[in-house]
Parts: structure tokens; C-alpha cells; sequence
């Protein structure tokens, strides 16, 4: 009789944590992925487009087309906008630079280590300058 109540409770644990997981959302998939790894976590991908947003100042909505039926939510899958093919024309070039000059190449996960990254010639900025600032311009000539 005692060596069933040993097994009861650890079973009953197992058997709670099992029915917990099973009831718990699965972590929903990216969709339309063309340049980033199709299995991504959502954790990885949420870090990648943080790291964008820094990288150029913008907000999701700069790549991102919003819902047609609900415009208060973001339709990341979409393609509407054409800054979001742009961006992916940019990491592709960001990838090659990195293989051909610095010889980086994926990581653990299947991320591309990266040497060069948007913010090497963004700054913060949307667009890249081309130039330095001019006010640096002229404290160089002094």
C-alpha cells in the first residue's frame, strides 16, 4: 500500500504538468518569411525586428501594412508595402557583404552572424547617409 501512495503523487504531478502544456496556445508560426529562416522562434523574430526598428528609427508600420479588416492591428504576412521588399533586398545584400568580406556564417539557430548590419550605414536613420554631418564636416576642416 505505501510503495502505491510513492508512485501516486509524482504520477499526478507529471499527469498535471502534461494536461497544463496541452492547454497552453501553440507559439503561432511566421508566415511569408523569404529571407530570414522559416523556423524561427517567435522570441528570435521578435529580437531580429526590435533590432530593426533601432537600426533604422522606424516603427513596424514602416514595413508593415495594417489589417484591412482591422487597421489597429498590423497584416505582418502581407507584402503591400514596398519598403518591406526593400528591406529584404538590403539584409540579403547585409548577408552577402558579411559571407564575402568578413567569412561570417550562420549561427546555432540558423541566424546569419552578422559583421555588417543595417545599422553600419543607417545610423538610426531610414535612409543612409551618404555623407557625414556638415556640422562634423566643418569641425574637420578647422
Amino acid at each position: 500500500m505505501q510503495l502505491k501512495r510513492t508512485w501516486l503523487v509524482p504520477l499526478s504531478l507529471v499527469l498535471a504538468a502534461t494536461l497544463c502544456s496541452l492547454s497552453l496556445p501553440p507559439e503561432e508560426k511566421a508566415k511569408n518569411l523569404k529571407v530570414l529562416p522559416k523556423n524561427i522562434s517567435h522570441d528570435d523574430l521578435i529580437k531580429e525586428m526590435r533590432g530593426y526598428n533601432k537600426a533604422l528609427g522606424v516603427k513596424c508600420d514602416y514595413c508593415h501594412a495594417k489589417q484591412a479588416d482591422n487597421p489597429q492591428k498590423m497584416d505582418f504576412a502581407s507584402d503591400a508595402k514596398e519598403e518591406k521588399e526593400i528591406a529584404r533586398d538590403m539584409l540579403k545584400m547585409t548577408y552577402r557583404i558579411n559571407k564575402k568580406f568578413f567569412k561570417s556564417g550562420k549561427d546555432e539557430k540558423g541566424m546569419q552572424v552578422m559583421t555588417v548590419t543595417c545599422y553600419t550605414c543607417h545610423n538610426g536613420q531610414k535612409e543612409p547617409s551618404s555623407r557625414p554631418p556638415a556640422a562634423e564636416e566643418g569641425a574637420r576642416q578647422h
